[in-house]
């Protein structure tokens, strides 16, 4: 994977409450000069990150119902809509987690199918936030079937903001539970070049971290051409 394939693997993220425009700006900055997938952001960012990005190819990957999930179908479908009229390319959002815990699984797909209905309409990536930290395994494996009924661009194993993030067995998981059509990202928690290569080797094809710049640092003088 030549440094360019390996940078293009992150979505650069800033969704810290206290962010301002000057840190979103530098972050965007970062994402250009080494050429990320996108900047993730909370939605009412997503304006300001696509003016940043503007003519660059970064993506702005707008965060939905996020980090707990909870808002109700409609409202994460606004949120959704409003985030692509605002230059979203990518979204990212949480499902309603107290539903798969109960063994809801109507509702999951209810909401899964209606955001990614709308993404689909407007050529835009969808990616499906798990936040395995609070799932069993077999809630982790219902979800990947309701996935891959319908079929979002990306299952994701966290937000980052809850009390555990990605894990490599998680990863893995993901990957043998969906077909081809769905890929696995692998998000929070992922600080260095190690840890990254471990979820990429598990099976993850994007990586969601704020530490980007440094991990991309590691590999352009650690590994480069011959990972």
């Amino acid at each position: 994977m030549t440094e360019k394939e390996f940078n293009k693997i992150f979505d650069h993220t800033i969704l810290k409450p206290p962010t301002t425009e000057e840190e979103l700006k530098k972050v965007c900055e970062e994402a250009v000069g080494y050429g990320f997938c996108s900047v993730a952001v909370n939605t009412g960012m997503v304006a300001k990150c696509a003016e940043f990005l503007k003519g660059s190819g970064v993506l702005v990957d707008a965060a939905v119902g996020f980090p707990l999930g909870i808002t109700t179908i409609d409202g994460k479908v606004l949120e959704t809509e409003e985030a692509i009229k605002n230059g979203a390319g990518e979204i990212d959002y949480v499902i309603n987690i107290g539903r798969i815990k109960q063994g809801d699984t109507d509702y999951i797909k209810e909401e899964m199918e209606k955001i990614v209905s709308v993404c689909r309409r407007h050529h835009v990536t969808s990616k499906v936030i798990f936040e395995n930290c609070y799932l069993t395994d077999d809630e982790k494996i219902a979800l990947c079937k309701i996935a891959d009924e319908v079929k979002p661009d990306f299952i994701k194993t966290s937000t980052g903001f809850g009390p555990s993030s990605a894990t490599v067995k998680d990863v893995k998981l993901m990957r043998e539970y969906v077909s081809s059509d769905v890929k696995v990202k692998a998000a929070g928690g992922v600080r260095d070049l190690k840890s990254c290569l471990a979820m990429l080797e598990a099976g993850a094809e994007r990586i969601g971290c704020s530490n980007s710049a440094a991990i991309a640092e590691e590999y352009k003088n650690n590994v480069s051409e011959r990972f």
